[in-house]
């Protein structure tokens, strides 16, 4: 597996600063903000000095219950080209449910939902991965995600969950250290636990990033330091295995460079810690070995191999019969469609969830409608101003996301502007010129003088 070194996720806003970083041997972009025919000019340097470049996918939901995009994964191979990557990256999550195959209404979460660790949800995920695997030109590595919610009625821990989706699929492991801690604040899953259980041989590279935790929740922000906590399961890890690649994400609240380069420099020192205790690790097994007279073997059994290995029992092919794949489709699809309802669309929280979880969850999701809105149309807060937030997050209780966020943004506005919103004319003449100019004709007016000075306006500027 090819060795990446020590890396940075490369965002617009740190661009110049990654670019003079000492010590960066790869970067790594989400894949949805690089445009194939236009690459920034930072990654195109980066490129020509030999760093290496892999984009991240965070739209493609390979644990969703619908088949992956044939669009998306087009996508996806064409950033793989245009950046000239050894291999690409996902996530196993879902982001959209609905649709056809629950005959309900197509929801966006705008986010990356945990999947259940249950046999169907597994067997989908195995052939989502299969199906990208076959489109895409090189090697894909998909990631463990951090959440604030459980399934009930899951059948598998988290490392036996991925050791199965390598072993069924041969795909590698994007192993986020972050997400392990995530999981034990707000799940409580033991990391040690997870790492034992893993296939570390199919580790491509690992994810470091910080946090904050409010009210016993832990939130993967990417906007803060990396904690200790997170740096010692990362130094567990390299305990274990010497991963090929560990890279810093942050996407929000960025510091100074020297403080992103003290960061990677407690990286590097955690990955020194536990590279000795692996070097100790592998001394005292060779003596045992030496006292027995016997040789360690490549391969041979650890803590987990069993647990992962009995769990793949589903004939020579690894694959459920197509029927059975039908039918775990849809399960996974209606399950997900009424988590995700309870989320974004206000409807019941089904029977099993934490009530109190779910809430927070759909607050947070709101909260990051509201920031990336703000991003994606930052005219909305401008002309808005302190009264744009709370009219988001009104408006977001009882309008789901349903086509991305741009189509989010001038919803919004059409939403406050047949409200008569904002009450201040000029913000609401200014908030009535940014739709008109993005979707085509203004709102029509419930008032007639408005609507003859509208069409009168129109047929001058056509002249």
């Amino acid at each position: 597996m090819e060795r990446l070194g020590t890396g940075i996720g490369w965002r617009p806003e740190i661009a110049d600063a990654v670019e003079r970083m000492p010590g960066i041997d790869w970067v790594e972009a989400v894949a949805e903000n690089v445009c194939p025919g236009h690459l920034p000019e930072s990654l195109r340097r980066l490129r020509e000095r030999g760093i290496t470049v892999v984009p991240h996918g965070v739209s493609l939901g390979l644990g969703g219950a619908d088949r992956p995009d044939e669009g998306r994964l087009a996508a996806l191979a064409e950033r793989v080209e245009a950046l000239g990557s050894p291999l690409v990256t996902e996530h196993i999550a879902f982001v959209r449910a609905g649709g056809a195959l629950t005959a309900s209404p197509r929801l966006e979460a705008g986010h990356l939902l945990p999947v259940p660790r249950t046999r169907d949800a597994l067997d989908v995920l195995c052939e989502n991965v299969r199906i990208a695997q076959e489109a895409l030109p090189v090697p894909l590595a998909v990631e463990n995600i951090a959440a604030l919610i459980s399934w009930p009625g899951e059948e598998m821990t988290e490392g036996q969950f991925l050791y199965e989706l390598a072993d069924r699929t041969g795909v590698r492991l994007l192993v986020d250290v972050a997400n392990l801690h995530t999981n034990h604040v707000n799940r409580g899953e033991d990391p040690a636990k997870a790492l034992a259980e893993l296939p570390l041989e199919a580790i491509a590279y690992v994810h470091v990033a910080g946090g904050f935790e409010r009210d016993g929740v832990w939130h993967d922000s990417h906007a803060h330091p990396v904690p200790e906590p997170v740096l010692d399961i990362l130094t567990d890890l390299a305990s274990r295995v010497s991963p090929p690649g560990v890279l810093l994400e942050r996407d929000e609240n960025f510091p100074e460079p020297a403080e992103l380069e003290g960061e990677l420099a407690a990286i590097r020192r955690a990955l020194e810690a536990g590279a000795v205790e692996r070097v100790k690790t592998e001394l005292r097994s060779a003596g045992r070995a030496a006292v027995r007279g016997e040789t360690d073997l490549p391969g041979a059994s650890r803590e987990g191999d069993e647990t992962g290995a009995a769990g793949a029992t589903r004939g020579a092919s690894g694959l459920p019969h197509p029927e059975d794949a039908g039918a775990a489709r849809q399960r996974l699809g209606l399950a997900q469609a009424a988590l995700l309802s309870a989320l974004v669309a206000g409807t019941p929280v089904p029977e099993g969830f934490d009530r109190v979880r779910v809430g927070v969850q759909a607050r947070a999701l709101a909260a990051k409608r509201a920031d990336v809105v703000a991003k994606v149309a930052p005219e909305l807060p401008e002309i808005l101003g302190a009264d744009y937030r709370p009219a988001f997050l009104g408006y977001a209780q009882t309008h789901p996301m349903t086509d991305g966020y741009r189509r989010d943004a001038l919803t919004f506005a059409e939403h406050l502007l047949h409200a008569g919103r904002p009450r201040d004319t000029r913000a609401r003449r200014a908030l009535r010129q940014w739709w008109q100019e993005r979707s085509g004709p203004t709102p029509r007016s419930r008032r007639p003088t408005h609507r003859l000075a509208h069409a009168t306006r129109r047929a001058l500027l056509r002249r």
